[in-house]
């Protein structure tokens, strides 16, 4: 397919794709950026397109994990839209966790038992607890997903022994 051939073909797209990001309930300007995010990826990998594969659902699929993908983002950084006429993007605010003395005791106790947990387990259960996925904290510290696994389960048993005495 040349150039033109496959330009041609991603304009055609875009009320389709403009359509598929309304239904993904995106506001009117993020759908629209949805869609210029899409095909700025969509030409970045315009090498990978097989020309025996459907263009449409190619570029469909590209758009859906772009959509996913900021979702995750967003969510990992916890920010939170104010509902007011003009949006106002602010970070979340932690949530408190001392109610009482005695809980801000136990946080402080679990937090210090965590900082003893030697590097290889310490460094994957707090992305954990921090929102990563397994797959995100493999490929981060450049393990396998099952060393991962593995090293959160030890992580969690280490603490609960720590824990109960």
């Amino acid at each position: 397919m040349t150039s033109i051939e496959f330009c041609s073909q991603l304009i055609s797209l875009e009320h389709s794709l403009l359509k598929y990001a309304y239904r993904l309930n995106l506001k009117r300007a993020d759908a629209k950026d949805l869609v210029q995010e899409t095909y700025l990826r969509v030409l970045i990998n315009r090498e990978k397109y097989v020309d025996n594969k459907k263009f449409k659902s190619w570029a469909f699929t590209i758009m859906k994990n772009t959509f996913v993908d900021g979702f995750r983002r967003s969510k990992r950084k916890n920010i939170y839209s104010d509902s007011i006429s003009d949006p106002v993007f602010v970070q979340k605010p932690e949530p408190a966790s001392t109610d009482s003395p005695e809980s801000a005791c136990y946080v402080q106790e679990i937090n210090q038992n965590i900082d003893y947990l030697n590097d290889k387990l310490r460094i994957p259960f707090k992305m954990y607890v921090d929102g990563y996925k397994y797959t995100e904290i493999a490929d981060e510290l450049n393990l396998k997903i099952g060393t991962v696994k593995n090293r959160i389960f030890l992580s969690r048993k280490q603490l609960m022994m720590q824990l109960n005495d």
